[in-house]
């Protein structure tokens, strides 16, 4: 097969985005150096068009161009898209880089990519020397990694004349990102969309998911031909309404209704799995009987990023999950929170592409233009920021107070990230990256997970901690329908670890394997099939790094020794000991040095209540929750952490309490050691 370089020219004018005389120009002058930044307002077909257009342009130059996606979702599936126009096979000329998997070659030379795994090759490669052209697509999401990439690409541009750079979105705020670019110029692509009926609710609806699926099912019942693309906010909600509308769906009269597809659609699903939303819909049981339809249920990773054929009906019921930070009590979440009125008009698009269409806001029209903020929330301020910071600082950007950040995060929020650096070692007082750190900034995981993992060998644990980091890196393995919650939660007993969620984690994980990752298996005993594969995908991935930064990856201690179990707590221990709950008197816990109220989450293991427990992540909902939680001893927290618990600096309360008369405690036994 011919690789891109040495294919006939294409001809533009073939490419489904359309270009005037000027506009080729535009885009032609990429090749000079003078022109360095520009932007694209560019419909959907142009995420997928002006990639091999930049492609063809720079091939002489032997390097690659990266079109950066704020999704795995969109990277893998606009990758193969890409692949197919191009007549190519995926993973050679075309490619794609999403954490723990790459599928690209030597011979790649356009690499589709999240944003993060660029952020990831800059700290191998800081001037980014592999590439020609990078493209930033979807820009006007504002991810974290997107914001920390703008910012970069500045301080890169000046030191790389050669480099080209292209901010492509659907709905940018054109004014703010050109004076953030010093002028770059904006490139208009015209859009061909048909027109699209907008409905509105009456009154708002008071079970949004209801309605959703109940929308879903009378467009099916009474509206023509085409298919459905309904939008909720996570794997839960999207499963739930799935399994719903297939009910509804067999309980319909087969002579007078069409067959019915339902899909789903979010980032843990497989590869394969994603690409089923792109199949034609059924065709009709009988010779000139009822069409058949498709319902695709998908997060917002459909509102621009990807193209669905077919799609005639849209139901929006206004809501996405959004991040939320707290950094004075260190608590990060995803809220369920209302969509920007930009997302609403993204998501009503997607029904007018290849026919007029129809979309269902299942909300009033007074709350769309009253209630609604104009634009989505920059993600960086919503956002913890440790991630980020060791990222800067491996980039060798150690001034984070004026690094040029479009929008800049709160000061408290850098400080945080900044002490919670320090108290894992991966920064030193100076605010200097350490070895440690150094190693940490390496692995494709959040710092603490990092520091468990590089824990792992002083505990002899490598290989439990990688599986365990690999469980928590993907979606939430059991499974509890609704109407078999009992029979589910007896299965999950089965896997229970006395001492709490981590280890029944690892329970679970070694059943899988030791059943070959069997689907029914999976089925049997409640769980999630995929989000099992994807683990140990995840893991395998886990593993490699480790080697590649020549850190053990052998456990050496034996699952009958007395000190397996805690050696694994205490690995675990070591990252995530600014997050401990201490029991209090009235059976709730308190957050250690915050003193946070909260309970363990209801799906916890825990048949009792131990008094310190090691938690990994804090839910904001109507009752503060602390979810995937393991019993500890509260020895280890001094044992592991001093200067964390350093009493001269903690909080008044329970726990204080507590830690002095532990302190106390070992101090007397210090002495009778050495009598």
């Amino acid at each position: 097969m011919q690789s891109a370089a040495n294919q006939a020219p294409v001809d533009v004018h073939l490419l489904p985005v359309k270009m005037d005389r000027k506009r080729k120009v535009d885009l032609g002058d990429l090749n000079k150096k003078k022109r360095k930044s520009r932007f694209s307002d560019a419909p959907p077909a142009a995420t997928t068009q002006i990639p091999q257009f930049l492609t063809l342009l720079q091939s002489a130059t032997g390097k690659m161009v990266a079109c950066t996606q704020p999704r795995r979702v969109a990277a893998m599936s606009i990758a193969k898209r890409v692949a197919e126009e191009m007549d190519v096979s995926l993973g050679q000329e075309v490619g794609y880089t999403i954490r723990f998997e790459d599928m690209t070659s030597e011979r790649t030379q356009l690499r589709f990519l999240t944003d993060g795994m660029l952020l990831q090759h800059a700290m191998s490669d800081p001037l980014l020397s592999n590439y020609s052209t990078i493209l930033l697509d979807e820009a006007h999401e504002r991810t974290l990694s997107t914001d920390i990439l703008f910012g970069l690409l500045k301080e890169v541009l000046p030191k790389r004349p050669d480099l080209k750079v292209v901010v492509m979105s659907a709905t940018l705020d054109a004014v703010k990102f050109q004076n953030y670019f010093e002028g770059a110029p904006l490139i208009a692509i015209p859009g061909r969309t048909f027109p699209v009926e907008i409905f509105y609710t009456p009154e708002p609806e008071r079970d949004y998911l209801e309605a959703a699926v109940r929308t879903a099912v009378q467009i099916h019942i009474c509206e023509g031909e085409g298919d459905v693309l309904l939008f909720l906010t996570g794997q839960e909600e999207i499963e739930n309404a799935c399994r719903q509308i297939r009910a509804e769906a067999d309980s319909l009269d087969s002579s007078k209704y069409g067959p019915l597809d339902v899909y789903p659609l979010y980032s843990s699903l497989t590869p394969q799995q994603q690409q089923l939303i792109f199949k034609d819909a059924p065709k009709p049981r009988f010779p000139g009987g009822p069409p058949g339809r498709k319902i695709v249920v998908s997060t917002n990773v459909a509102e621009t990023s990807l193209t669905i054929d077919g799609i005639v009906y849209v139901i929006d019921p206004g809501f996405s999950k959004q991040k939320v930070y707290n950094p004075r009590i260190r608590v990060e979440s995803l809220l369920v929170s209302p969509i920007s009125r930009a997302s609403a008009k993204q998501r009503s698009g997607r029904a007018g592409r290849t026919r007029p269409g129809k979309c269902f806001r299942l909300y009033t029209e007074q709350s769309f233009l009253r209630d609604l903020e104009e634009q989505t929330y920059p993600e960086i301020l919503c956002s913890e920021m440790s991630g980020v910071v060791l990222t800067l600082k491996q980039l060798g950007i150690d001034d984070l107070v004026h690094f040029d950040f479009m929008d800049p995060p709160a000061p408290e929020t850098l400080m945080r990230a900044l002490e919670m650096l320090n108290y894992l070692g991966a920064l030193d007082d100076e605010g200097d990256l350490t070895e440690l750190g150094q190693q940490m900034a390496m692995l494709p995981v959040v710092p603490q997970l990092a520091k468990m993992l590089i824990s792992s060998a002083k505990y002899q644990v490598p290989q439990e901690v990688a599986t365990i980091v690999a469980m928590l890196s993907v979606q939430e393995p059991f499974v509890r329908p609704k109407n078999d919650a009992k029979a589910a939660n007896e299965a999950k007993v089965n896997f229970a670890h006395v001492d709490g969620d981590h280890l029944t984690l690892l329970n679970v994980f070694h059943a899988y394997k030791l059943n070959n990752g069997d689907v029914n298996w999976c089925y049997e005993n409640y769980l999630n099939n995929r989000s099992l594969q994807s683990a140990s995908n995840v893991r395998d991935q886990l593993i490699r790094n480790m080697r590649r930064l020549e850190m053990p990856t052998q456990s050496t201690l034996d699952i009958h020794s007395p000190q397996y179990y805690p050696n694994i707590i205490k690995a675990l221990v070591s990252g995530f000991f600014m997050q401990i709950g201490h029991k209090a008197a009235g059976g709730h816990y308190v957050t250690v040095k915050d003193n946070q109220v909260v309970h363990l989450h209801p799906s916890c293991v825990l048949d009792n209540k131990p008094e310190w427990v090691v938690y990994n992540e804090f839910v904001l909902t109507s009752r503060n929750y602390i979810r995937l939680n393991t019993r500890i001893t509260g020895e280890w927290l001094v044992d592991i952490a001093p200067h964390y618990f350093d009493l001269a600096n903690f909080p008044p309360g329970d726990a204080k309490r507590e830690l002095e008369t532990l302190y106390r405690r070992m101090s007397a036994r210090n002495k009778n050691a050495k009598r």
